[in-house]
């Protein structure tokens, strides 16, 4: 009897039809399989089709994501003599897209074997490994579908392409010296090819050298991370002031030279994501500029084997910086390298692969719940979300103007496209539009809903109205934190109400309901849509935007809100805010029209002013908040200095007062900022039991960029779940703006039907 069956997910790329035909050979099924623009197709004469089905999904190769099997009988006539791998079919895609994956120690093995063909390869790849989105150009994942068409199989890799009992069974982008990719470093005029531009990049690193590296998704720029004139040189070229430089390892050994490593973090740098992690810093010293001001590094072992091959090449880590100027996109094409930067390296290390899909790197950093994603990107980005909502119409969503990124929902699941960047240049906003475009095309998706933030002024949402026309959809405006409850819930799989949700959301800042800019927000969210129990007390935002920028605008803000800036002006503790005119600062609160923000990151940006941590200029979004952990996470004595409530939520009296107090008796800033912290922590749990009181909602749905910061984020937690709570975090999206679209598409699809079912 024959027997249709079909399998979506992320199926395609990774090996899957080999898998097949090496199973079906096993059992003696006759039949095929093929890819198409659903997923994979089976047609397989057997006895048992659900034995076979419960084996593909118990079985299936490292990198596939089954998310559905189905089972249909077919009256076919006779069966044909064996089990083959057919060509694939072109048709509306409507299978997920494969992530980007690590090097596997097969491959590495390989290019580190004299006696191998591939000896020295810095493109091997097998089912198991290598570029899929970054070199992908149309469904079904072929290779006359990606960047390595152009590259025609020499004798030795076809016969491997075609063996199905090789690793490198239908792996598109097969390659090998013979057959190419070609690998060259250009320097001034010179330039030198295979093996010698490998030897010259590393000797130029060596030497203090900057060179312009070709990754997987784009651009890197390269350094030796011990050698402070040439990091201070890379910051200065590229116009980043303080933001912490990523860093890459030869191995973990190497990594445990300078930081604390655990078996979790091991594991996950070593995962076919293969993630810039942070970990808390010690042990040996780098440079002082690689990440100024903080406790932790952010380190990633290499992901190619070009990476494997040049750190091998060197005896100690290197900075691997996106190859960009601050807040323009990564470079993906060899011509834009070498107009961009080449006033800002001394050689570029290219290759004649294209990259077709700019991935940046994902970030990760772990806590006690485990992973926090900081950035969705390379070996993350685009594994979809199966969300249980069959028969909802398609939606894309486009997030908000910081850390942005796109979602669409269509057919079952939810897709939520690479971190983007942040919306503010010309080339970003060009760069943002273009991907929008690919995530529609690779997804065969034309929305009948578009979706995006409330805030008039964003970019985002002028694309999404733009594109609501397009598809003359309806444009669906999303409150932010609300957006960011929801994309918590679809994170874990939630899109039913059957009890209400209270979602606790903390970050810099979000247009309110309200007509002020929200962010310290405590949310009843069911399937009726939201209802803001409390928040953090609203303060005046000093000259909107400025404050965002200038820490010490809130201190005085903060202060004046809750102590009386006369009550306090005189402190000693505020000796360092003596030269900013608060006076005519205050005088501005009174205006009409000004700027009023419930917003927890403002908060934090007003402590870490206090003590002195950022005080005049943030030089990127979150340094002050971020300095603000790095110094509490120097102490282990903290306590809280007692937590208050008012009407509308918790009351900041005892923290502030108790800050000022403590910086009075000259108390060492890092047992303030960890006092702070636990302050924060027993204001937000005691509003989170109040509010349990009084509406009986016990589940807690934790979101915002200001959960980022690992202490907040396991001591809010943690002391939730000791009192009885179901928490809910962040699993596998970003806890920060970077999830934001994927909430976004869930309240459309709300508003739509009022109600998840």
């Amino acid at each position: 009897m024959a027997h249709r069956i079909r399998v979506t997910g992320t199926v395609q790329g990774v090996g899957f039809r080999p898998f097949v035909w090496r199973l079906a050979s096993e059992l003696g099924i006759r039949g095929q399989v093929l890819n198409d623009g659903r997923g994979v197709e089976i047609l397989a004469w057997c006895e048992d089709p659900e034995a076979f089905a419960t084996r593909l999904r118990r079985e299936a190769p490292p990198l596939a994501r089954i998310t559905a099997i189905t089972i249909a009988e077919e009256r076919l006539g006779p069966p044909p003599q064996d089990f083959r791998i057919v060509e694939s079919h072109a048709s509306a895609p409507a299978t997920a897209i494969a992530a980007d994956a690590a090097t596997c120690l097969d491959c590495l093995a390989e290019i580190r074997d004299p006696a191998q063909r591939r000896f020295g390869h810095a493109f091997a790849n097998c089912t198991n490994c290598g570029p899929r989105l970054s070199i992908l150009q149309r469904l079904p994942y072929d290779r006359a579908n990606t960047s390595m068409a152009g590259f025609a199989m020499c004798p030795a890799c076809a016969s491997e392409y075609a063996d199905p009992a090789d690793r490198r069974f239908h792996a598109q982008p097969i390659a090998c010296p013979a057959c190419g990719p070609r690998l060259w470093l250009a320097e001034g005029d010179a330039v030198h090819e295979g093996r010698i531009a490998l030897d010259r990049a590393a000797e130029i690193i060596r030497g203090g050298g900057i060179v312009a590296v070709k990754g997987l998704g784009g651009f890197h720029l390269a350094a030796d991370a011990r050698q402070e004139e040439t990091v201070a040189r890379l910051r200065r070229s590229k116009r980043r002031r303080s933001r912490p430089f990523a860093l890459m390892a030869r191995d973990l050994a190497e990594i445990r030279r300078f930081a604390r490593l655990d078996a979790q973090e091991a594991a996950q740098l070593g995962s076919s994501a293969a993630p810039i992690l942070l970990l808390n810093s010690e042990g040996e010293a780098l440079a002082p500029s690689v990440a100024p001001g903080q406790s932790t590094l952010g380190f990633m072992l290499p992901y190619t084997p070009l990476h494997h091959l040049l750190l091998a090449r060197l005896d100690g880590p290197i900075v691997l910086t996106s190859g960009n100027l601050t807040d323009e996109p990564q470079c993906a094409s060899n011509a834009e390298a070498q107009e961009r930067l080449s006033a800002l390296c001394d050689a570029l290390l290219m290759h004649d692969r294209d990259i077709v899909q700019r991935v940046d790197d994902s970030v990760l950093r772990m806590a006690r719940h485990g992973p926090i994603v900081i950035r969705r990107a390379r070996g993350l980005a685009p594994e979809p979300i199966a969300l249980a909502l069959p028969d909802a119409p398609s939606v894309l969503a486009l997030g908000g103007d910081l850390k942005s990124s796109a979602a669409l929902f269509t057919d079952g699941r939810l897709t939520v496209s690479q971190h983007l960047g942040d919306l503010s240049t010309p080339l970003a906003r060009a760069d943002f539009a273009k991907m929008v475009e690919v995530l529609l095309a690779l997804n065969g998706a034309r929305p009948a809903l578009v979706a995006c933030d409330l805030h008039p002024d964003f970019h985002a949402s002028h694309v999404a109205a733009g594109l609501a026309a397009r598809f003359d959809a309806p444009c669906v405006r999303v409150q932010h934190h609300y957006a960011h409850v929801l994309s918590c819930l679809a994170d874990n799989g939630i899109t039913a109400f059957a009890t209400p949700v209270l979602g606790v959301v903390l970050d810099g800042m979000g247009h309110g309901n309200d007509g002020t800019v929200w962010g310290g927000e405590f949310l009843r969210v069911d399937h009726a849509g939201f209802q803001r129990l409390a928040h953090f007390p609203v303060v005046p935002l000093p000259g909107g935007d400025a404050a965002a920028r200038q820490p010490w605008r809130n201190a005085v803000a903060q202060l004046d809100a809750t102590l009386g800036w006369e009550a306090v002006a005189g402190s000693p503790a505020l000796r360092h805010l003596a030269s900013k005119n608060a006076t005519a600062l205050r005088r501005s609160f009174a205006l009409s029209g000004a700027h009023r923000t419930s917003s927890a990151g403002r908060l934090l940006d007003a402590l870490a002013a206090l003590l002195g941590l950022c005080v005049d200029e943030q030089s990127y979004e979150g340094e002050a908040a971020m300095l603000l952990e790095a110094c509490a996470a120097r102490s282990t004595s903290g306590g809280s200095y007692g937590a208050e409530r008012c009407a509308t939520g918790p009351s900041w009296a005892p923290l502030l007062r108790g800050v000022l107090d403590d910086l009075e008796r000259g108390t060492a800033a890092e047992i303030i900022a960890r006092r702070a912290h636990d302050t924060v922590i027993a204001g937000v749990v005691s509003q989170v039991e109040a509010i349990r009181d009084a509406h009986a909602i016990n589940r807690v749905a934790l979101s915002g960029g200001c959960f980022n910061n690992v202490l907040l984020s396991d001591g809010i937690s943690d002391a939730l779940a000791a009192r009885g709570f179901s928490v809910l975090v962040h699993r596998g999206l970003p806890p920060g703006d970077g999830g934001l679209a994927a909430g976004q598409a869930l309240a459309a699809l709300q508003a739509r039907s009022e109600g998840l079912n």
